[in-house]
């Protein structure tokens, strides 16, 4: 039986993107996302290397994305006299592209929109898979019968939980929290761009992190939480947890801490890392961040784009066989989520001992390793084996 109904969960980036390439090559979509409209601006995501570029030139969207490009900002990590310890430099946190996240949001929705029919303030809550199909039942829309069923939904997916198990099978807490915010940060007396570029700036003490300005998020916050559980759906405690690890920081964090603990945009997560080897069971499969995240590790969002375009490419290349097809897709993506499933954001950016964040600084000091680091991320994100698909 061909396969032509396919069920979208999530309209973040991985969602938008694979239901443009399927609603584009006779797939009928739908896409189903919780949250009741896209969300604008937040945090701000990069693509990097050869392979993400040609992804997007094939989509046509590398000169609309450029046109919508936050430019490259240099982390100056700092000591509490504001003396600059170390630059990390924008083309290893930004890639080749950076953009904020609301914004590619927006030109994939755009781009699919025509392509898709799009259910927003909505969600999967079951999923009964027959011999032919997969019975979705939702919170508000009435039930609908589907050939496959895609979890685009996040770190937290419920396609995930509903299809494959429970998240702490297969998703590794790594033992550190972040948090971005908005709120304006105090730093009306320090250089915030130079050339072309934005400056944010970058405080460490042991086991924590903030950096405030630049285009990442107005405020980033990094801290060492352990095995520590919170309600993800109590906003007013995450803002409380902030508190308490950030309380007794100085330098510029206490007004910082001030402006995102009373900033309507908030949001606050565990940093994690996927353990999964197979993104697909039966009926259902996963992209992006539901099947290889790896919280603030730097290739999530190109990550998203190359799985939608593969898990694309051989849902049309394997119409009539999605068994086939998913087989593909889980070798295909094996090399390119290992890379995710590698390092640990949150050691990185806080480690947890004084040593640990001047040897941390010194590679940015290096010019040999800066180079060797910036080498390093172009390899991981780079597949030459990803095929070209006959794809519109």
């Amino acid at each position: 039986m061909a396969i032509t109904r396919v069920l979208i969960s999530g309209a973040s980036i991985a969602g938008p993107a694979l239901a443009r390439w399927l609603g584009h090559n006779g797939f009928d979509v739908t896409v189903v996302e919780k949250a009741a409209e896209l969300r604008p601006g937040g945090q701000a995501v990069d693509v990097k290397g050869r392979t993400h570029r040609q992804i997007l030139d094939h989509m046509g969207l590398w000169d609309e994305l450029v046109a919508h490009e936050t430019g490259r900002t240099d982390w100056r990590i700092v000591d509490e006299t504001d003396h600059v310890k170390a630059v990390i430099g924008g083309e290893f946190i930004g890639g080749d592209l950076e953009i904020l996240r609301g914004d590619l949001a927006h030109i994939l929705y755009r781009h699919s929109e025509n392509a898709a029919e799009y259910i927003f303030d909505d969600e999967i809550v079951a999923l009964r898979e027959t011999t032919d199909g997969v019975d979705v039942s939702f919170a508000q829309s009435p039930s609908q019968r589907f050939d496959i069923v895609v979890g685009a939904d996040g770190v937290h997916s419920a396609v995930r939980r509903l299809a494959f198990g429970p998240e702490e099978r297969f998703v590794e807490n790594l033992g550190y929290c972040y948090a971005v915010a908005g709120g304006r940060a105090p730093l009306d007396d320090l250089e915030t761009t130079r050339g072309d570029r934005g400056i944010a700036y970058g405080y460490n003490v042991p086991g924590r992190f903030a950096l405030l300005g630049g285009q990442k998020a107005p405020s980033l916050f990094v801290f060492r939480a352990g095995d520590l559980t919170y309600d993800r759906r109590d906003e007013q405690s995450q803002r409380a947890l902030l508190e308490a690890a950030f309380g007794d920081v100085g330098w510029r964090v206490p007004a910082a801490l001030n402006a995102a603990l009373t900033a309507s945009d908030f949001y606050l997560d565990s940093l994690t890392r996927s353990r999964m080897r197979s993104f697909t069971t039966g009926r259902s499969a996963l992209v992006g961040d539901a099947g290889y995240a790896n919280t603030l590790g730097g290739f999530g969002t190109g990550l998203a784009l190359v799985g939608a375009y593969v898990l694309a490419g051989e849902l049309a290349s394997n119409r009539g066989d999605h068994e086939a097809a998913f087989a593909s897709y889980n070798r295909r993506m094996a090399k390119p989520a290992k890379a995710a499933r590698s390092g640990n954001a949150g050691l990185f950016l806080a480690p947890r001992t004084e040593a640990g964040i001047r040897m941390r600084n010194r590679i940015f000091t290096n010019p040999l390793l800066y180079r060797s680091m910036l080498w390093m991320t172009d390899r991981f994100a780079t597949d030459d084996r990803i095929p070209t698909y006959d794809l519109v």
